[in-house]
């Protein structure tokens, strides 16, 4: 399945491409307006749940974070356990 980072920069690629047709034919004149801004989308990292760090959770009252500099819960002092 495609990731909605690689839809989002191909659209806008085509989408820019479209453009510079557009703008080639109108104006007689050979300009390309390619997104750079997509450019990142396209050669990023997946971005997957492996690189979060893992959700803690306070057994007393389900306070959850993924800040690692929660130790304890924040209500009620009760050390934060890994899911």
């Amino acid at each position: 399945m495609v990731s909605s980072r690689f839809a989002t920069a191909a659209a806008g690629v085509v989408v820019s491409l479209a453009v510079s047709a557009a703008l080639w034919w109108y104006f007689d004149v050979a300009v390309f307006l390619l997104a750079v801004p997509f450019v990142p989308f396209l050669f990023g990292g997946r971005g997957g749940d492996d690189e979060r760090p893992p959700v803690r959770t306070c057994p007393e009252c389900g306070f959850r974070t993924r800040n690692q500099s929660f130790e304890h819960c924040p209500r009620d002092g009760t050390r934060l356990r890994e899911n």
